[in-house]
């Protein structure tokens, strides 16, 4: 009798274990992505035009548990000290030197891009996909979790869905496809160099491509540490405006 209750818990546990629902699934997505304590690094973003020519722009991200980011860009001279701020309650903030003054970004431009990267200020922002997002499961291979993501109802986006490639290990998406109003693919982001630092996997690599401008955006994260201890200080718009 002992013998056949064992055989029957573990067939059942695996009928209950067999697989993860979509929405744990991207859980899981934020709570990896949304791990550490704090984290600061280097950047360098590599801006690809259409004919191939090169930009390169050198700066400084500090992000902190509970939605606070700030980018700031040190090199060239030209766009020394333009810098974007992120904080709780989708409250950006934007500072140019040349204007001389910190602006707040309204809701309906936060999905443009920031200072000619194919990123938008809501994508360089730290945010929860599950809170935005309701998935479904598209596909599921040896290696990755494919989820089609929809704006929840009353959640404005600039795209009807995304296409996400989730990694079965890490939990890190590798790659999200954006698609526009009309159901055409607009960008494309692949997320590579995918590191342990600690306990928190984390992309040191990602590419943006914007397929309508023929644009494409390289983020490389370097000299990355975690859970130094960020002071609030440094989500500040007081902080926005200093160089560093």
């Amino acid at each position: 009798m002992i013998r056949m209750s064992l055989i029957l818990l573990v067939f059942l546990g695996g009928i209950v274990n067999a697989g993860l629902t979509p929405q744990q699934i991207l859980a899981k997505v934020d709570s990896v992505s949304n791990a550490p304590l704090d984290r600061k690094a280097e950047i360098r973003m590599i801006l690809v035009d259409r004919n191939g020519k090169t930009r390169e722009r050198l700066g400084i991200s500090y992000e902190k548990k509970g939605n606070k980011r700030l980018i700031k860009f040190l090199k060239p001279a030209a766009d020394r000290g333009i810098g974007f701020l992120s904080l709780p309650g989708d409250v950006m903030y934007v500072y140019f030197p040349a204007f001389k003054k910190v602006r707040r970004i309204a809701s309906h431009v936060k999905n443009t891009t920031f200072a000619g990267t194919d990123f938008t200020y809501e994508e360089l922002s730290t945010f929860s996909y599950s809170e935005d997002y309701d998935p479904a499961l598209l596909e599921e291979r040896d290696t990755v979790y494919v989820l089609k993501l929809l704006p929840k109802s009353g959640i404005k986006k600039e795209y009807s869905y995304l296409i996400m490639w989730v990694d079965k290990d890490k939990f890190v998406p590798r790659k999200v496809e954006f698609f526009d109003k009309a159901g055409n693919l607009w960008k494309i982001l692949v997320l590579r160099k995918i590191t342990r630092k600690k306990n928190y996997w984390i992309p040191l690599e990602l590419e943006m491509k914007d397929l309508k401008k023929q644009h494409v955006t390289r983020m490389v994260i370097e000299n990355l540490e975690v859970d130094t201890g960020l002071p609030d200080k440094f989500f500040t718009k007081r902080y926005l405006v200093r160089l560093k």
